[in-house]
């Protein structure tokens, strides 16, 4: 690293960090999610359309987090840590839906993709906790009408969740870190080029180089439990 005294950290988690944990990564090669095309499950329209294979492909991915082969994996240990004892601000934002990163214990994190353990209403867009299924025939506990619970889950063509104290928090950081993320999904691709307007220092963890490597001052290629416990151990010490 070329600086030693950040004071403030601002994190950006994607599907990579989850993958070691054994959560799939949702879309394929070919475009589809588990099979189903992206348009029938990630859509308003889709939900809108079959709101029954929404719920059932919702309640699949909910199963298998709450199951004990998902676990916080040493990435997820070792970011816990950062925000415990470092001498300053540190900020998850994730793209993913998960609550590893909460179960690890990171208090602060944001969660701009929407969150699997929560259920919104389609009407007042109050959101609640759920860890059991869902079908269009369960009650909303705030309006108590069938129908309108819809996963809490940003769906493509909506907007991301937190996006102002996410800017916020860019224009402020001196440390931004990008783990396990392409970097091709926007407004998250851009994130990098906020920090670098602030005149932070980048870092990059992934498995392979990706299409906005060239624009990180720092590289850490390889499995992200491994290297981003690393990074942690020389940013404490």
């Amino acid at each position: 690293m070329s600086k030693k005294n950040f004071t403030n950290i601002v994190i950006l988690t994607g599907a990579g960090i989850s993958a070691e944990s054994g959560i799939k990564t949702f879309r394929d090669q070919n475009g589809l999610w588990e099979n189903h095309d992206i348009l029938d499950v990630a859509t308003p329209q889709g939900f809108e359309r079959d709101p029954e294979l929404v719920h059932r492909f919702y309640n699949l991915r909910r199963a298998q987090l709450l199951s004990d082969e998902v676990k916080p994996n040493q990435a997820h240990f070792a970011l816990a840590r950062l925000e415990k004892e470092f001498n300053g601000q540190v900020v998850i934002v994730t793209q993913n839906v998960d609550n590893l990163h909460e179960k690890a214990g990171s208090k602060n994190v944001l969660h701009m993709h929407g969150e699997l353990l929560k259920m919104r209403c389609s009407k007042s867009k109050q959101s609640f906790s759920i860890s059991k299924d869902i079908t269009s025939a369960r009650a909303c506990p705030c309006c108590l009408e069938e129908g309108n619970l819809r996963p809490h889950i940003v769906w493509f063509g909506e907007r991301p969740f937190h996006m102002n104290e996410i800017q916020q928090a860019l224009s402020t950081c001196d440390l931004f870190l990008s783990i396990g993320t392409s970097g091709q999904v926007y407004p998250a691709a851009m994130f990098v080029d906020l920090a670098k307007e602030s005149l932070a220092h980048t870092v990059e963890f992934n498995t392979n180089s990706t299409d906005v490597s060239d624009k990180f001052d720092e590289h850490r290629l390889g499995k992200a439990g491994v290297e981003v416990e690393k990074f942690v151990d020389e940013l404490l010490s």
